[in-house]
């Protein structure tokens, strides 16, 4: 198990989450996609993450679904 896969994540999302609600999933998968790549610059492996959670595009959208001020009800 890694708690650095699930920190950076955690971090990552709170840093970079756009400030506008999307349901656009292709917005969300580009976001997902800009995560694992700055995981990996900053050394830390897709497994490494993948142990931690089932699918990164989901947190991201549950985060953006769950942010305070969303459009979401």
């Amino acid at each position: 198990m890694s708690t650095r896969g699930i920190n950076f994540v955690d971090r990552w999302v709170a840093e970079h989450l756009p400030n506008a609600m999307t349901d656009d999933p292709v917005a969300v998968s580009d976001q997902a996609d800009e995560l694992m790549k700055a995981a990996e610059r900053e050394g830390i492996p897709a497994a490494e993450i993948n142990e931690e959670v089932d699918s990164v595009f989901e947190v991201i959208f549950e985060a953006m679904e769950n942010r305070e001020g969303s459009l979401a009800g």
